[in-house]
Order: structure tokens, then sequence, then C-alpha cells
């Protein structure tokens, strides 16, 4: 039977009438600005374009929002605002859902759960979550798209050009294209619920040493393409702990830094959304005991040589080996080097390495508010490019640098004081290439997931 809801023409055309209507007046003020010569107020503009998009829900909000927390992927201004937007969805209706889960479980589909509640306990920006209990007693999370969202992700993506030639217009310094298909990939792979099932088996097996670290299991019986039916775990938002005495924060804090380091530094794998929404703290006899990982939809699988890369630039900014950091950034695909963009690159490595090459407790950065972190370094960087041209970043930066700038924000939420040195240099003790590449071989494998890099 075809996919009705696979990428339509119609369906992309009522996306752009919608999208393009918000948006064509910003592209139009932008557009006069630069003919008659005159000075564009990138504040005003930067408002405007967050009142366009803030109307709309699906793929374009999620991207927009993305976008905001990749340094320097757009101008300061754009990003301030697009950060304010909010990514919950209006749910859908209860006559809605039975048609849709009619749809991917059959007509049948309540008798499938001893109970299903009809309003879900989450909405976002591709589908909503609802609480159900399976005939054994199980909790589940049943995650459910929204229609259309093939057509809708192709529909907006087309869009999304239009913020990335304004500014290629405004700051020619940072050349976007590969960050625009890195954005593409991701958000495709979203869609799959299929895949992000496998996603989950893989991190249950990465991550299986650790306790303090909850992975939920997959009902495959109870999921579909766009229907994902998972355990429900029990949990607080992290932000309500952000009080808690300083050991229980530590220990939340050092979960994710495991959950997040152990899986990419041993098998090339990495969290590309670090939403706080995608965490919640599970406690045990009263005890803050971990965490749980919620999200799936965003995960990136590196090939070996650019975790080698990583390592490399890492011992090479500890020992001061200049010639170990300019090889780690020709092994991720940084092209016609010098000093001066080494310089600049640079920049933003010692920001990001910085608390790993201390060996002592700490804080991440002392007077920093977590919506901040990262901003100062990446405007440092961004005026030390201006010196030398536009330049390429490999699109495998896009989700690990907006992994770690919202990593950081959660140490900065939790006011965690930790000897990341020590963490870090555990989870590299036997570090090798062909290490990881078999690893990761074997973790793929099991999740049932292609080796395709």
């Amino acid at each position: 039977m075809p996919d009705r809801e696979a990428n339509r023409f119609s369906a992309r055309a009522a996306r752009y009438a919608r999208v393009g209507a918000n948006m064509s007046g910003v592209a139009a003020r932008f557009a006069g600005s630069r003919l008659l010569g005159l000075a564009l107020d990138r504040g005003k503009s930067a408002a405007e374009l967050a009142l366009a998009l803030g109307g709309l829900k699906g793929p374009i909000m999620k991207a927009a929002q993305l976008l905001a927390t990749i340094p320097d992927a757009l101008p300061p201004e754009y990003a301030t605002e697009l950060m304010k937007l909010q990514s919950d969805a209006p749910p859908m209706g209860w006559p809605f859902v039975k048609r849709r889960m009619a749809a991917e479980l059959g007509l049948d589909w309540q008798k499938k759960f001893a109970s299903f509640e009809h309003h879900p306990a989450a909405a976002a920006s591709l589908g909503q979550v609802h609480r159900a209990r399976a005939h054994d007693g199980s909790e589940l999370a049943c995650k459910l798209q929204y229609p259309e969202m093939q057509s809708a992700v192709e529909a907006d993506l087309r869009q999304l050009q239009l913020i990335f030639a304004i500014h290629r217009r405004m700051d020619p310094v940072i050349d976007t294209t590969e960050i625009a298909k890195e954005i593409g990939a991701r958000l495709r792979e979203e869609l799959d619920y299929r895949r992000e099932a496998k996603h989950a088996v893989l991190y249950r097996t990465m991550l299986s040493d650790f306790p303090q670290i909850r992975v939920p299991k997959i009902w495959p019986e109870l999921s579909t393409g766009r229907l994902l039916t998972l355990d429900w775990l029990q949990g607080r938002r992290l932000l309500d702990h952000k009080d808690d005495d300083l050991a229980s924060r530590n220990r939340l804090a050092a979960a994710m830094f495991n959950a997040w380091w152990w899986p990419f530094s041993r098998f090339g794998v990495i969290h590309g959304d670090p939403h706080l929404g995608n965490y919640s703290v599970f406690k045990t006899a009263g005890r803050t005991d971990g965490i749980n990982l919620l999200d799936y939809g965003c995960i990136r699988i590196f090939p070996a040589k650019f975790v080698g890369g990583v390592v490399d630039l890492y011992h090479g900014l500890l020992n001061g080996e200049d010639d170990l950091v300019v090889h780690a950034y020709e092994t991720w695909g940084f092209r016609q080097l010098n000093r001066e963009l080494i310089e600049a690159l640079n920049i933003w490595a010692r920001f990001i390495y910085g608390p790993l090459l201390e060996d002592r407790v700490r804080s991440l950065a002392d007077g920093v508010k977590p919506s901040e972190y990262g901003r100062r370094e990446a405007f440092r960087v961004h005026q030390a490019l201006k010196q030398r041209g536009p330049v390429t970043v490999p699109r495998e930066f896009v989700f690990m640098d907006r992994a770690a700038i919202g990593l950081g924000a959660v140490f900065l939420h939790l006011r965690a004081e930790l000897n990341f040195y020590s963490l870090f240099n555990r989870s590299i003790e036997d570090f090798s290439l062909p290490r990881v590449a078999r690893r990761q071989k074997a973790a793929l494998a099991a999740a049932g997931l292609e080796q395709t890099v």
C-alpha cells in the first residue's frame, strides 16, 4: 500500500504558502535595504523574523531553534530572538488521535493497551506523547507523529534557505552550506521512528554499565514508522533539582557528562539535541540517583577518525603540541590552514576543552549565565575569521558544537563542581581508532543500524 503521507507536492505547496506569507515581509525589507544601500536594523529585522516564525509549528520551528543554539550559525541578534521561540505545538484532539492510532496499529488498536490517556502528556514540534499502560501493567510512553510531517520538513528546509541567505549577505565569514546539509539530514532522520527506536537500543547497549543513566526499552509490537512506544520513565524535570545540595547536583552532572562523552569517545556517537526537556531525574529511597534519557531522534554517528581528531586536539592543547593540533583540524576536513585560521579555531577549541585541561575540581565557567555560554567566544572567533574571509565549517561540527554548548548549559544550571579532567580521561583511557571502530560496529549491529560512516 502506498504511503499517503509521503513527501507530497500538494502538502508542500500548502506549507510553502503558510511559511512564505509569514516570511516574505522580512525578506522584502532586507532586499530593499540592500538595493537602496540603507543600513539594516538587525535587531528590528531579527524580531520580525522571530514574529514571523512564532505562529508556525513543526519542522521550521525546530530548525530555527536549532540554528539559534549553533554558535555563529546566525548573527547574534537573530540567535537571541530565535532562542525565545517556544516549540510546543497545539496537541491533536482525541478524535484525531484515534484516527492516527488506527492508521498505525489497526482499527482494534485500543485492545492492544490496557489503557491509553486521551490527553497528551507532552506536545512538541514533530509529534506528541501519550501515556498508556500495557496489559502486563508496564507504564508506556507513546510518541505519535503529526500528519504530513515529511512534506512539512521538505517545504520548511527550502524556506530556511532564506535565513541562511540573510546571514551570507550580512556576514559572509562562515559558509553555511554544510550546516544546511547537516540540519536537513538530521531532521529527515527524526521523522523515521523506526530509526529512533534503533537509536534507543544503541544507547541501551553503550550505557549498559551506567546504572545512574536510564534508557527506555522499546516495544516494537506497538511501534511503527510514525508511532514509537517506549517504557515510561518516572522522573522530575532537571531544573527542579538546581537547588539540591551540591553532592546531588554533582551526581546529576557526572551522569550527564558520562551520558554524552562515553558514547562519543568509545563508540563515535553523540546525542545532538541536549534540550533540558530530553532529560528527567529519577530517585530511589529519597536519593537523587541519576538521569533518564527520553528522546533519541537527533543522534549523530561519526567515523572513528573524527573521534581521533577530538582526542588529538585535546592532547595537542594539553601538551602544547602544535603539530598535533594542526593534524586534528586537517583530520576534520578544514582546508587551507594558516596561522591566522588556526589561531581563530584555537579560540573555540580552548573554550570547549578548557574545563577538561585542568586536573582539579572546578565549576564549568564562573559568572556565566547558561543562555550566554559560548556566545562571547563565538563572537571572538567571528571577529578573527573576518580577517581571513569565508571559512567552510565541516558538517560534523554542527551537532558536535551544539551538543557541547547544550551540555555546558546543563552544568551551569546545576552549578556543578567536578573534576572534568578526570571524567574525560577516564572515557579515553584505552582510546585507539581500531577500538572505536570495533565497538561502533558491534553496537550498531546490536541495534540493527547500518554502518554508513
